[in-house]
């Protein structure tokens, strides 16, 4: 069919409806186009996937030295990892260094001076209205790029922003509000609660336990590459031997089968699997709570069995928090608060507790006297004695 436009009119251009859809962009963050949430793929190792970051409509300037930042934050990843800062902390002070990078990415690498650097934390402050604790984390990753990748020593970084980290008192259960929220715990997850409990470990050290660093031998349980990359020592709970052994046994069949089914390796530390090759296999390596699941390395295509993901715990001890009816906000970390605090309350010397939590500095471990209100260590109100 052919269209006739009368003489003397302009055409106008088709205006296609799309909705709230942004425009076109670089970021490997997948748009968001009427209103679909576009799925997130899971992590092929068990581990959380990074949700993406809100999308604004604001645009941020170009960056204009694209060529060196990236050579930089490799350069930076390399600098960390070769000074054995754990995985998390490698990728939270990447995280930041990008940000950093994009709010000052009209200034060359070579002229960033100690203006742009307290620029970047006070706006975390003032504009993102972050913690103390995620203000200093980002002035240490700053701090590192500074004096370890750009050069700067540290007489020329001059005056930082440092932020007052306030001073908060853990959240301490009673033992009949812990033995309330282990009831509530099935399977796995109320061995894995027992033990945080009986033993003041982190939820990601009793994780990452493997089967030769539980000695019922000596009732003692070997805490690797805890909080600082430090080893301690801590009790086995006699009350836990039983349900462990048992537990133990059901992870050994299932490690029978994977090796049946031509699996059964684990992750090493390090360089071991370089060093000896069939111990990803052996028993005295795997892990003590592995997932159900086995994982799939995309590249290698080698199958194994990771340990559980602690969200996992971390879900089920919310969710028998809340059926408690507890009004504290307690997590898996208030275990290890409430062994210290039950230790101290049952008149146990400080100096044992630091030991048995791993704590470097005593100071870090009085806090816990600040949470005594009963048993022998307790001070008694004058009001109870009218």
């Amino acid at each position: 069919m052919n269209l006739q436009i009368p003489q003397g009119t302009i055409p106008r251009p088709i205006q296609i409806d799309c909705g709230d859809a942004p425009a076109p962009s670089s970021s490997p963050i997948p748009a968001t186009i009427h209103g679909t949430k576009t799925p997130i793929p899971a992590n092929v190792h068990g581990t959380k996937t990074p949700i993406p970051t809100t999308i604004h409509r604001t645009k941020l300037p170009a960056v204009n030295n694209t060529v060196d930042i990236h050579p930089l934050l490799k350069k930076y990843r390399d600098a960390l990892e070769a000074r054995h800062y754990s995985p998390r902390t490698c990728e939270a002070y990447v995280k930041w260094v990008e940000r950093f990078f994009s709010k000052h990415s009209r200034v060359e690498s070579g002229k960033l001076t100690t203006k742009h650097l307290n620029e970047f934390i006070t706006a975390l402050a003032v504009e993102g209205d972050v913690s103390a604790s995620t203000q200093n984390q980002a002035l240490a990753a700053l701090l590192f790029l500074y004096k370890c990748i750009l050069g700067h020593p540290p007489e020329e970084i001059g005056e930082v922003i440092r932020a007052k980290k306030p001073v908060r008192l853990p959240v301490v259960l009673s033992r009949n509000e812990v033995n309330t929220v282990i009831s509530l715990l099935q399977d796995e997850k109320r061995l894995i609660a027992r033990l945080m409990y009986g033993t003041g470990m982190r939820i990601m050290e009793c994780l990452s336990l493997r089967v030769q660093d539980i000695d019922f031998e000596r009732n003692e349980i070997l805490v690797r590459n805890g909080k600082g990359a430090k080893d301690r020592h801590t009790m086995l709970p006699q009350s836990l031997e039983p349900a462990l052994r048992e537990h133990l046994s059901h992870i050994k069949a299932l490690h029978a089968r994977d090796l049946a089914e031509g699996f059964g390796g684990v992750l090493l530390p390090g360089s071991l699997e370089r060093k000896y090759a069939n111990a990803s296999k052996s028993w005295s390596w795997q892990w003590v709570f592995p997932q159900d699941r086995r994982w799939k390395d995309p590249e290698s295509g080698i199958e194994g069995r990771h340990h559980m993901d602690e969200s996992i715990l971390q879900r089920a001890v919310h969710e028998a928090v809340l059926k408690a009816g507890l009004s504290k906000k307690a997590t898996c970390h208030t275990f290890r608060h409430s062994f210290a605090t039950h230790l101290l309350e049952n008149g146990y010397d400080i100096r044992t507790v630091q030991e048995l939590l791993g704590h470097t500095d005593v100071k870090t471990t009085m806090i816990y006297t600040h949470v005594l209100n009963k048993g022998p260590s307790g001070v008694k109100s004058p009001l109870d004695q009218l």
